[in-house]
């Protein structure tokens, strides 16, 4: 499956590479927007699919670097220490989180990083005097890169889409490392991992840490990407949107976030013609890909891949001598 992966993934890359030049200015917006969300989705999916650990804070993380980076680009520093700056903050305040993950587990929570995401909500819609409270922020530019100017949709796709594959191949990198096999040790079983010498403790804090500061860095393509953001999109919804598209990609597998992502944003996209239904049409699809398919449409395709493979061997152990 590995092979597979790569594959796949080289495939989608190369794609990605040319559809640009195919799509009007809107439709470069949209990939744009799947790239930052794809993003923020990896890091929930090595927290919650590799770690096991539940969070429905990541829209908050997603906020804290997209204000991070709009305030500094409005004082007038470069963007990439605002993305900098952006991933440690998300990975101090993750780490800090990590903490109650250590008493308590599943519901519980996910009750206290709901909890989380209210609070640094209500910290960007109150606070006018950092945050512009529900006026938001405007008037930070997009980043510029030796002389290139990225205010043009088609550069600063491309600019989105290299920060993007740096960090996939970072998380792969992660995720087939000791820390990932530890990571996939701890969702399992904890008590047996602890046996076996994975330190609990600080993996479960490094789980919420670097999925965190991929939220952050998420944020810091979202604030240039659409050039105003207010507290509406970092609420609950946007967590969920996020969780979301772990589950429909699949949980615990490396493109399952990508391409969740992918159909979280373009289903709706696809569904407006349909004017007042859409969001019925969109509700419903994604309830019976639940029920029917809960690991995932990446869980789907292994599953078919696997049942491809034992049918010939079965057929043959069938037949009569």
């Amino acid at each position: 499956m590995r092979l597979i992966t790569i594959i796949a993934s080289l495939a989608v890359l190369a794609l990605l590479v040319v559809l640009p030049f195919n799509l009007k200015n809107y439709g470069i917006y949209i990939l744009s927007l799947w790239m930052v969300y794809s993003i923020a989705a990896m890091g929930l999916n090595l927290t919650l699919g590799y770690a096991g650990q539940v969070s429905l804070a990541q829209a908050a993380f997603l906020g804290i670097g997209a204000y991070t980076t709009a305030l500094l680009m409005k004082a007038g520093y470069p963007f990439l220490f605002g993305f900098g700056l952006s991933a440690g903050i998300c990975f101090c305040v993750g780490l800090i989180l990590g903490y109650p993950a250590l008493r308590v587990q599943h519901h519980f929570l996910a009750f206290v990083t709901l909890g989380f995401n209210a609070l640094v909500w209500l910290v960007f819609r109150n606070e006018e005097w950092l945050t512009g409270g529900t006026y938001g922020l405007m008037g930070f530019p997009r980043p510029s890169f030796f002389g290139i100017d990225t205010t043009n949709q088609v550069a600063f796709y491309f600019f989105s889409l290299t920060i993007f594959v740096l960090l996939a191949v970072i998380l792969w990198w992660i995720v087939r490392s000791p820390w990932g096999r530890a990571f996939q040790a701890l969702r399992e079983n904890p008590i047996r991992a602890n046996s076996l010498g994975v330190d609990i403790r600080r993996m479960t804090l490094l789980a919420f840490a670097i999925g965190a500061a991929y939220g952050g860095m998420a944020g810091s393509l979202f604030a240039p990407l659409v050039e105003f953001i207010d507290p509406q999109s970092f609420q609950l919804n946007t967590s969920l949107m996020l969780l979301l598209m772990v589950i429909v990609g699949g949980s615990g597998r490396f493109l399952g976030p990508v391409i969740g992502a992918l159909l979280v944003v373009l289903l709706p996209e696809w569904l407006r013609f349909t004017e007042g239904m859409y969001l019925i049409i969109y509700a419903s699809l994604v309830m019976v890909l639940l029920a029917f398919c809960p690991s995932g449409l990446i869980g789907l395709y292994e599953r078919s891949v696997a049942a491809l493979r034992a049918r010939p061997s079965g057929s043959r152990g069938s037949e009569k001598p």
